[in-house]
């Protein structure tokens, strides 16, 4: 086999790394100052209690209101720019993109509620990434456009994310495993101090790597771990303490990085796990990661078989991390879903990313170069969700006959490129 608390605050370096990425931010003039000053301004409801409390006229207070800074808007140019170059495309029709671009923003623009404008920067955000697919032909009327190109996976016809992304303006390098294991990964085999420099180490490889992509250290923490015994409810699966994943969260600030908590569920399921990790994934430097090779839907014991997850547990799961979201105000969040099968993600053209939750499939087989890439592009590229992840293993992916690891600049010739890397 692989593999209530006081709420800390947001911590300050977050801020700049979560909601204001670098190059990314648009900010109106009034704005501009403040913005590079702390790097993120919260208008929290308390600030309008204050406003409202500083004056008696309604007037006033309307006008005050008024004159806020307009929230900050995701940098749509930077963004498509950034899926063209992970997605490998030699090359695009600018004045063509800026074409659909511009009518696109115009149909935002005209919307006049929040589910009109979803849909509208929906159909932006699929017109934009068949184009960078290589259109062949484009259609404007006044206030829309369309485009139609031959078929091809990448980039994916998505969603535009919430202001605040972390992909694909950035890459996340992750360290794996569970504090109380020496087996299961990097976490549990080396003492704090040491496994972190190494997480700095892979890091700077990676930012080497790709000097256009920022790298964001992240700690995957096995949360929720496969048992080989029933315990106690018969659910084969066994949850952390609280002290435990505080200790993955604080040693996650020391790097200034993300924590995602990675479930298990084996006779469990999301739906009874993850409701129970809400107090941490609705801080916002902690992610989720799901693996469905521990997702015993037919009964079986973990390890036995290789278990699944369905396109609905995934959606369940995008949904519950949207509403913490939308409900504390954050940066999108990024769901992982580990994958080496075709069996282990059923019904994958059902997965609906969400403005507010980035989804990343993960490449999670071990092996041999040539092996690994052929999981990846069988399971992974050919079955395209929303963005892409690599999983390299220190001590299996060196087991005879393979005599190396892959290296990073062999993982960035994939198409598309991964966004998420982890090591175990």
């Amino acid at each position: 086999m692989k593999k209530k608390t006081a709420t800390p605050s947001r911590p300050t370096w977050l801020k700049n790394v979560r909601v204001v990425p670098r190059g990314v931010a648009i900010l109106s003039a009034s704005f501009l100052a403040l913005a590079f000053a702390v790097g993120y301004v919260d208008l929290s409801p308390a600030t309008y209690d204050i406003m409202a409390d500083a004056s008696a006229s309604s007037s006033t207070v309307a006008h005050a209101i008024q004159t806020l800074p307009l929230a900050p808007k995701l940098d749509l140019a930077a963004y498509n720019k950034k899926i063209l170059q992970i997605s490998n495309t030699p090359s695009v029709d600018e004045a063509q993109l800026a074409a659909v671009q511009a009518a696109g923003e115009r149909l935002i623009a005209q919307a006049s509620t929040t589910a009109e404008r979803n849909e509208a920067s929906s159909t932006l955000a699929a017109h934009v990434a068949e184009l960078l697919r290589g259109t062949t032909a484009l259609a404007q009327s006044n206030n829309a456009a369309s485009v139609w190109v031959p078929h091809a996976p990448w980039p994916v016809s998505t969603a535009y994310p919430k202001y605040g992304a972390i992909l694909p303006f950035s890459r996340i390098v992750a360290y794996y495993g569970n504090f109380y294991s020496t087996q299961m990964g990097v976490l549990g085999q080396y003492p704090p101090d040491e496994m972190l420099q190494r997480l700095r180490d892979a890091s700077a490889q990676w930012e080497a790597a790709d000097p256009s992509t920022p790298v964001i250290p992240a700690l995957d923490y096995i949360v929720v771990t496969a048992q080989g015994s029933a315990g106690a409810d018969g659910k084969y699966r066994l949850r952390m303490p609280d002290s435990q994943i505080q200790k993955a969260i604080d040693l996650a600030g020391q790097v200034h990085g993300l924590v995602f908590l990675d479930v298990q569920v084996g006779l469990s399921d999301l739906q009874a796990e993850l409701p129970l990790l809400e107090k941490y994934l609705a801080l916002p430097q902690v992610e989720l990661s799901i693996d469905p090779e521990f997702s015993m839907k037919t009964g079986a014991k973990p390890g036995t078989v290789i278990g699944t997850f369905d396109a609905s547990d995934v959606n369940y799961a995008a949904s519950l991390l949207a509403g913490l979201v939308k409900a504390n105000d954050l940066p999108p969040k990024i769901l992982v879903i580990h994958r080496f099968t075709e069996a282990m993600v059923t019904n994958y053209e059902q997965i609906r990313p969400l403005p507010e939750v980035q989804i990343v499939m993960d490449m999670d087989g071990w092996g041999s170069p040539a092996k690994k890439i052929g999981t990846y592009r069988s399971f992974i590229a050919s079955e395209p969700v929303e963005f892409t992840g690599f999983k390299l293993f220190y001590k299996n992916d060196i087991k005879p006959p393979s005599t190396r690891m892959l290296t990073p600049a062999e993982v960035l010739a994939l198409t598309p490129q991964p966004l998420y890397i982890q090591y175990q």
